[in-house]
């Protein structure tokens, strides 16, 4: 199966690269800048065209959230019109596509973890850019699959965890938002996810659960829980720790606001596609360990 992700640097399609390697009839191929601009829609249908894809994963974007709100026109190029042109060429291909979505499209003032038909309401420009990326991929391609998650880390690109570990090399105490939940995900997760997903689409060539899904780590924790987890694990294998000084999302403003509430149910992707991401404790341990490993 050939797959193409689009963007090259970012967690998801360098996560995908290297699960890949683990599958020899996988064929995943990175088409960025500046072959394919998302910035340029122009520039996508005939990259992607010229490959052929079995399936397409709509992976890059703008995800600046705090500089989107000075860039608007820039987010929703990308966000929305980009994500869109990619799914245009996805289905002139005949090919379904992932597209990689996130928390931010709710308000995030729920108290319990959010379904795939609750009703969205983003508080940003980024969040609302990637809302209307939805729409338009599911408007320009009926096989279509969007992935929402949140709190993504991995070994690669720019992440908390790595934030984290490369503060605590030169401070003892951190002091981190302790009244933000959500569900922390690993990228190689959600790699394991999208692949899950293609050979579920081999499988079934009649499929008919097109739509929404939540697609995050099993389990929920706070911004400090996370940090503290990160250098518990860190210490263990002599890497770099500091103390969290828990505070209030008030005490840390920000130009773009964060949900508070960042949880999302997962329940549906279970249900159709029999599969749920580990424990993130477990995923963020293996994930630690690499960037540990790399710093010695």
């Amino acid at each position: 199966m050939k797959i193409i992700v689009t963007g090259r640097e970012g967690q998801v399609v360098q996560s995908l690269l290297e699960r890949a390697l683990r599958r020899p009839d996988l064929h995943v191929i990175a088409l960025g800048r500046p072959k394919l601009d998302l910035a340029k829609p122009e520039t996508v249908r005939s990259a992607i065209e010229a490959l052929k894809p079995d399936l397409v994963v709509s992976a890059a974007a703008y995800t600046a959230v705090d500089l989107a709100e000075d860039q608007p026109g820039l987010a929703f190029d990308v966000n929305a019109i980009g994500a869109q042109a990619v799914a245009e060429a996805a289905e002139a291909c005949g090919a379904p596509v992932i597209h990689i979505s996130t928390d931010y499209v709710f308000a995030g003032d729920a108290s319990t973890p959010y379904l795939e038909t609750d009703v969205t309401g983003p508080r940003s420009i980024y969040g609302s850019s990637k809302l209307e990326g939805e729409r338009l991929v599911a408007q320009a391609n009926p096989k279509h699959i969007i992935l929402r998650t949140a709190w993504v880390y991995s070994p690669f690109g720019k992440n908390f965890v790595k934030t984290m570990l490369e503060l605590a090399d030169t401070r003892d105490t951190l002091s981190v938002v302790s009244d933000q939940w959500g569900n922390p995900t690993s990228a190689l997760d959600i790699a394991d996810a999208i692949i899950k997903v293609a050979d579920h689409l081999v499988e079934v060539p009649d499929f008919s659960g097109y739509g929404i899904y939540h697609l995050v780590g099993t389990g929920d924790a706070n911004w400090s829980e996370l940090a503290r987890r990160i250098f518990s694990e860190s210490a263990k294998l002599g890497g770099p720790a500091a103390t969290v000084i828990d505070i209030v999302t008030a005490a840390y403003p920000t130009k773009a606001v964060r949900p508070a509430n960042s949880r999302l149910s997962t329940t549906k992707f279970h249900e159709v596609f029999n599969w749920s991401s580990p424990q993130w404790q477990s995923s963020l341990r293996d994930v630690v360990a690499r960037l540990v490993q790399q710093k010695v």
